[in-house]
């Protein structure tokens, strides 16, 4: 698998399921989990195609562009510093050249809550298909914005 990854952050794989059977390897939904880097306690599932075969084995195949994403706090929400009000936090290559999964935050300042945002882009077209989440946090913990 090609993968690059905002802010050196890597996914833990979850776990898998086959979708389709080939002597090559089999296409399969995948469910991975990324740690927000900058908040301490929140977690991000998601979950998303890995093509299989002699390409998908070989990181030249494209993976379709649907992901879903599940955010939750799985600790004390901590964070290391001042949050930008958006950033992309996650991001893996879905190709060898063309495709990009993105993991977005977003600060809802008016409703103290962490935003998640999940889509795919391409060099030259991104794709409108996309998923959201959100992480309340405690009142008693205010997020810091830049």
């Amino acid at each position: 698998m090609v993968a690059c990854f905002a802010a050196a952050v890597h996914a833990e794989e979850i776990g898998s399921v086959s979708t389709n059977f080939r002597m090559t390897g089999s296409d399969k939904v995948v469910i991975e989990a990324y740690d927000d880097p900058q908040v301490d306690g929140v977690t991000c599932y998601v979950s998303r195609a890995r093509t299989g075969g002699i390409k998908g084995s070989l990181g030249m195949a494209e993976d379709p562009p649907e992901a879903s994403i599940a955010c939750r706090q799985v600790g004390t929400i901590a964070f290391k510093g001042p949050l930008k009000a958006q950033e992309d936090v996650f991001s893996e290559r879905m190709s060898i050249l063309f495709k990009t999964l993105h993991v977005v935050r977003a600060v809802d300042r008016k409703r103290n809550t962490l935003v998640y945002l999940t889509y795919s882009d391409r060099i030259v077209s991104g794709s409108p298909q996309n998923a959201v989440t959100a992480v309340p946090v405690p009142a008693g913990t205010p997020i810091p914005v830049k």
